[in-house]
Parts: C-alpha cells; sequence; structure tokens
C-alpha cells in the first residue's frame, strides 16, 4: 500500500512541474505515538527524492544527461608503429595467459605468465608491472594496456631491470626494428607516416592474396574429390 501511494505522488508531482496540472493542497494524516516510517517507506522517499532533486536540476539546467562511452579500441590503428603481424602475435600471447577468458590479465595471470617466461617475480614486483601501464587503474591489464608495454619497450622508456622490460624481452616478439621512431622534423615525419601507411595497406594485399589462394586450393581439391567420386560411380 506505501508503495502505491508513493507512486501515485511521484506521478502527480511530475504532472505539477510540466504545467499538465495545478497543484492541490491535501491533509496528510499525522502519525501517532512518534513512530518511525517501515524501512521500506523510507528507501522509497529518498529515492523519491534523489529522482525529483535529479529533475530539478536538469530542468534549471545545472545537470547534464549522461551518455555511456561508444569508443572502440582498435589496435591497428592506435598502434600503428608495430605491423600487423606483430600485433596479431600480442594477441597470440596475450590471449595464451588470460586464462579467465575475460579480456584481462589480472595478478595471478600475470604471474604464471613471468614463470612460463622463466623470469618470476615478487607479489610486489607484479603490482608494480601492472602500476606501469594500468591506465584505468583498475588492477588488472587490458589488451590496449598490454600493447602499451610493448610500445615502451620499442620507445626505450622501460628500465632495463624492471619487470616489463623482462616481459618484453623474453616475448620473442621482436619489436627494436619496428618500434617508436621519433622524427627530427615535419617532413621526416610525413615520410615516415606515408611508409607506415604504405606498408599497411601492403600487409593487407598480402592478407587477401594469402586468403585468395588458399580458396583456390580448396576450390581444387574438391574438384579433384569429386572427380574420384564420379571414378567409383
Amino acid at each position: 500500500m506505501a508503495t502505491d501511494e508513493l507512486s501515485t505522488k511521484l506521478s502527480r508531482r511530475l504532472q505539477i512541474e510540466d504545467g499538465a496540472e495545478e497543484p492541490v493542497a491535501v491533509d496528510v494524516p499525522s502519525q501517532q505515538n512518534g513512530s518511525e516510517e517501515k524501512p521500506s517507506t523510507a528507501n522509497a522517499d529518498s529515492e523519491l527524492g534523489a529522482k525529483l532533486q535529479r529533475r530539478e536540476e536538469l530542468n534549471e539546467g545545472h545537470g547534464e544527461h549522461q551518455q555511456p562511452s561508444m569508443k572502440v579500441f582498435n589496435p591497428y590503428t592506435e598502434f600503428k608503429e608495430f605491423s600487423r603481424g606483430q600485433i596479431r602475435d600480442m594477441e597470440k600471447m596475450f590471449k595464451t595467459y588470460d586464462a579467465g577468458k575475460d579480456n584481462y590479465i589480472d595478478l595471478m595471470e600475470l604471474k604464471l605468465m613471468m614463470e612460463k617466461l622463466g623470469a618470476p617475480q615478487t607479489h610486489l614486483g607484479l603490482k608494480n608491472m601492472i602500476k606501469e601501464v594500468d591506465e584505468d587503474l583498475d588492477n588488472k591489464l587490458s589488451f590496449r594496456e598490454f600493447l602499451l608495454i610493448f610500445r615502451k619497450a620499442a620507445a626505450g622508456e622501460l628500465a632495463e631491470d624492471s619487470g616489463l622490460s623482462v616481459l618484453a624481452r623474453l616475448s620473442e616478439i621482436d619489436v627494436s626494428t619496428e618500434g617508436v621512431k621519433g622524427a627530427k622534423s615535419f617532413f621526416e615525419a610525413k615520410v615516415q607516416a606515408i611508409s607506415d601507411s604504405n606498408r599497411f595497406e601492403a600487409e593487407i594485399r598480402q592478407e587477401q592474396e594469402a586468403k585468395k589462394k588458399q580458396a583456390e586450393e580448396q576450390k581444387q581439391r574438391r574438384a579433384a574429390f569429386r572427380e574420384l567420386q564420379s571414378n567409383f560411380k
């Protein structure tokens, strides 16, 4: 009953605010013996107050409607210093140690990774490794943050004896020749950008040609199989 009454009050209050209805004075019976409201009613009143306050802020222009973030991470466009093949190798390594299959590498999974690489770390060392690239402060590594390890390694931004440096060095993913190249001038930067773009397009063409060749080979195998079948009819 208290919930139905509260819902009616809320609906009437919103109609009054929108100008669809004039306010009408009503008598509210006082509580006897100073008894407190039931917890469910108190919680509902609190929720109602928060909703009305939010509504008033929006009407007065003080509040803003929250829009969910729609940013999509594309490793090939954000990490252009690496080839598509290198990024796929990094993704393969990331998925190998993402034992929980939740698209994150947590502290225990990182511990297992470092042990497999033959460079076990202390608990504090593992936490420091995550902290160095943990941009969203969730105490685990997303694939983007995992790629940051190799970006920092290629740029020489990691201490030689740091856990992340050891990880990058033992990962068998060579980023030394494809690493971040600091252009000395605008002209060099433009030339480098064109070179990176051409390399990216060439890699895509190579992938397409490989898929086309594979499809052609499958087609030939199916034709040979059908011919072999016809010989037995």
